[in-house]
C-alpha cells in the first residue's frame, strides 16, 4: 500500500489518467473524510444518508479516490449511472463545449439541437421499430412519473399496477409505486391513489414458481382486485434493482405484456438502472424479447449528468396536449451533450460486450462461492448487475445484519459496495463498465473476505 500524501479536500483529478488501484492510506474514513462529514451533519439535513463515509475528490475508470488519498475500488457507479466511467473523455470535451456555448434557455421556451438529437437516439435505440416519441426530464422518478401521466391520458383509465419489491423513486407518486416501506415511504404519506399492487416472479423466494405460472397468478389478481377495464398501465422493471436485483422467472414479462396489450393497458419497462449496456443488452427487455409501449431511462444514460427519459409509441406519447409535458431543467443542453457522448461510447466502444464479460466473471466467481458457502442463498443477475442474496442456512430467513457487516469490511479494505432488497440482505455488485479485470477480481477478493470472516 502506498504513503503518498493525501490531497486537498477540494482537489479534481478524475479521468483516465487517475491510477488504477486500490490503495489505502489511512483508515476508512481518514481525518479529512470525517471532517467533511461533520460538516455535512451540521449543514444537511439528516434524512440524506451517506452509505460510505468517504469525501470523493476524483474517480475515473475502477477507482474513487478520497480526500485522504485512499483509492476504493468501485463496485457500484453510483447506483449505476457512471457507467461509462467517470470522467470519460469524450463526456468531459462534450460538457466543456456545451458550456462554454450557453447553459440553458429552457427547451419549452426556447428549443435546442441537443434535445432533439438525445431523443432521436433514444427512439432509434429502445426496442422495437415501431415510430416513437421522447419526452425528456431531470431524474428516474419523474420520467416514470410522467410516463403514468401519459398512460393515463391515452388510456382515460386510472388504476396503475406495480409489482412486490418494486423501486420507482421518491416523489409523492413514484413512493406509491415503490413497495419497501423504511426508509422511502415511512411517515410520508398520505399517497397518490389508484396504485395497486400484485406477485411479482422472484424464483429464490416463490416456491419455483415458472414465469407462465407467475404471470397468471398477478393477471388473476389484476382481473379479480382491479378489472382490465380500469387499469391504465402495468408498470415494472424487467430486472428489479433496489428491490434485490430480482430476475423473473422466463416468460413472466412476455405473459404480461400481451395480456396487457391485449387488454388496452400500456406497459410501461422502467430501466432507469438497468438500461444503457448495464445487463449485457442494450436494454433489458432484449433480453426477454419484449417490446414495451413505454420505457424510462435515466442513470447511465448521461455519464453522470442528471437526465432522464420517458420514450414509447407515438400514439401514446403524442397523448398529452401540448404544454402537458416539460420543466424547467428537463433536457437541460449539458445533460444532452453528456448523453450523445455517452451514447455513442456504448454503441462504439464496446460497452455492452464489457457488460457481459463482467457478468461472467462476477456470476462465475460467486456461485463458486456459494458451493461453499451456505449463507449465500442465492445468486442472480445479468451482465454487470449481479447479487448474491445472504440468508441464515438453518432457516433461509433473510441475513441483513451480515450484508451489513461485509459491506462495512469491504469499505474499510477499499471496495464500494452496495447492499439492496426488501429484507435488506442483498449485496448487490454494479461496477462500471470501465473497470479493467484486475480491480473488478480484487474487489471480489475483498468482498468475500469479508464474507468469510463475518
Amino acid at each position: 500500500m502506498s504513503s503518498t500524501a493525501a490531497p486537498a479536500l477540494h482537489a479534481s483529478t478524475g479521468g483516465p489518467g487517475l491510477p488504477q488501484e486500490r490503495r489505502l492510506v489511512t483508515a476508512v474514513p481518514g481525518p479529512r473524510s470525517q471532517e467533511l462529514l461533520a460538516r455535512k451533519q451540521a449543514a444537511v439535513a439528516v434524512g440524506v444518508g451517506v452509505a460510505v463515509p468517504v469525501a470523493v475528490v476524483a474517480a475515473g475508470g475502477g477507482v474513487v479516490v478520497d480526500a485522504d488519498g485512499n483509492s476504493l475500488i468501485d463496485l457500484g457507479s453510483g447506483i449505476a449511472v457512471t457507467s461509462v466511467g467517470n470522467a470519460h473523455p469524450r463526456v468531459v470535451a462534450a460538457v466543456q463545449e456545451q458550456v462554454a456555448s450557453f447553459t440553458h434557455t429552457c427547451f419549452t421556451i426556447a428549443a435546442y439541437e441537443g434535445y432533439v438529437e438525445v431523443a432521436e437516439a433514444l427512439n432509434r435505440l429502445t426496442p422495437g421499430d415501431h415510430e416513437k416519441r421522447t419526452a425528456l426530464f431531470n431524474s428516474g422518478a419523474e420520467a416514470v412519473e410522467n410516463a403514468v401521466k401519459i398512460a393515463r391520458k391515452h388510456t382515460g383509465k386510472q388504476a396503475v399496477v406495480v409489482f412486490d419489491h418494486a423501486y420507482h423513486g421518491r416523489t409523492n407518486l413514484t413512493m406509491a409505486l415503490t413497495a419497501k416501506n423504511q426508509p422511502y415511504k415511512n411517515g410520508f404519506g398520505p399517497f397518490a391513489p389508484e396504485v395497486y399492487r400484485v406477485p411479482m416472479s422472484y424464483p429464490f423466494r416463490d416456491g419455483g414458481l415458472s414465469g407462465a405460472e407467475a404471470a397468471k397468478r398477478a393477471i388473476t389478481q389484476i382481473e379479480k382486485q382491479v378489472g382490465a377495464e380500469n387499469t391504465a398501465a402495468v408498470l415494472i422493471e424487467p430486472i428489479q434493482g433496489e428491490g434485490g436485483f430480482v430476475v423473473p422467472a422466463p416468460g413472466f414479462l412476455r405473459a404480461l405484456s400481451e395480456w396487457a396489450t391485449a387488454n388496452d393497458v400500456v406497459f410501461i419497462a422502467d430501466e432507469v438502472q438497468t438500461g444503457f449496456a448495464r445487463t449485457g443488452a442494450m436494454f433489458a427487455s432484449d433480453h426477454e424479447g419484449i417490446v414495451p409501449d413505454l420505457v424510462t431511462t435515466a442513470k447511465g444514460m448521461a455519464g453522470g449528468l442528471p437526465l432522464s427519459a420517458v420514450t414509447g409509441r407515438a400514439e401514446i406519447m403524442d397523448s398529452a396536449h401540448v404544454g402537458g409535458l416539460g420543466g424547467t431543467y428537463g433536457g437541460n443542453p449539458i445533460a444532452c451533450a453528456a448523453a450523445l457522448a455517452a451514447i455513442d461510447a456504448f454503441e462504439h466502444d464496446g460497452f455492452v460486450e464489457r457488460a457481459a464479460a463482467i457478468g461472467e466473471v462476477l456470476l462465475g466467481r460467486l456461485r463458486a462461492a456459494q458451493e461453499h458457502d451456505p449463507r449465500i442463498g442465492d445468486v442472480r443477475g445479468r451482465g454487470a448487475m449481479v447479487a448474491i442474496e445472504l440468508v441464515d442456512p438453518a432457516t433461509g430467513e433473510p441475513d441483513a445484519a451480515l450484508t451489513g457487516r461485509v459491506v462495512r469490511y469491504a469499505y474499510e479494505h477499499g471496495v464500494i459496495a452496495l447492499t439492496a432488497g426488501t429484507y435488506g440482505n442483498v449485496l448487490r455488485f454494479l461496477p462500471p463498465l470501465a473497470i479493467d479485470d484486475a480491480l473488478l477480481h480484487e474487489g471480489l477478493d475483498v468482498v468475500l473476505e469479508g464474507l468469510a470472516s463475518a
